[in-house]
């Protein structure tokens, strides 16, 4: 199955990272929050990196963060040291060029809270969207309940935090959760074009950490 999150840079200076666990759906681990980390450090250290493309392996985007980690670290200080120390959704957010998301499937949890870092989502047709941990008591702890309404309208982003309940690519694309939808056998082709658009542009703005 070989690394739980893979990295490639184009000869066009796309950078693609790929969520690599397909038979947990992608869930997202510690090892993957630390790869991810050290691509994301990668990419902003190297000017040639024009755009970065997020994509997720298997049947699903991602099904949010690892439950099975949950309570492991040593102590409450210890996990939130790692969650300050390697902020990887700030960083995202603090990167200087484009990122897209590829969504597809099950965007839950984490697995939607790291596309809300991106500029531009693009999404398959039968992609579901989330934040279940809700429903079992937990606060989502990759910065969606800030990134969240700041994407769409306050009463949608109250909705989808308060209740944990999916919706789907219509509800998302009329409220800006998602930028562009497509056919699931047409979605490389639709990301695909979001990425030429992206590098025909002539600047990519820098973003305002949270």
């Amino acid at each position: 199955m070989g690394e739980p999150v893979l990295f490639e840079i184009d000869e066009r200076g796309v950078a693609t990272i790929t969520l690599n666990r397909p038979e947990r759906l992608n869930a997202i681990n510690m090892a993957m929050r630390d790869l991810l980390w050290e691509y994301l450090e990668a990419c902003r250290d190297n000017p040639d990196v024009r755009a970065i493309l997020f994509r997720g392996e298997g049947r699903a985007f991602s099904a949010g963060a690892d439950i099975s980690e949950f309570g492991t670290a040593s102590s409450l200080w210890a996990s939130r040291r790692a969650r300050h120390e390697r902020d990887v959704w700030g960083l995202m957010l603090s990167l200087p060029v484009p990122l897209v998301a590829r969504m597809h499937g099950f965007c839950f949890g984490a697995g939607l809270e790291l596309p809300l870092c991106c500029d531009v989502r693009v999404a398959a047709e039968d992609t579901q969207f989330a934040l279940p941990e809700v429903t079992l008591g937990y606060i989502p702890s990759a910065g969606g309940t800030q990134t969240l309404p700041r994407t769409i309208p306050p009463g949608a982003a109250a909705d989808l935090i308060l209740t944990g309940e999916p919706v789907g690519t219509a509800e998302a694309l009329r409220w800006g959760l998602i930028t562009r939808v497509a056919p699931a056998a047409a979605l490389d082709a639709a990301v695909e074009a979001a990425v030429m658009e992206l590098l025909a542009g002539s600047f990519a703005p820098k973003r305002p950490r949270l």
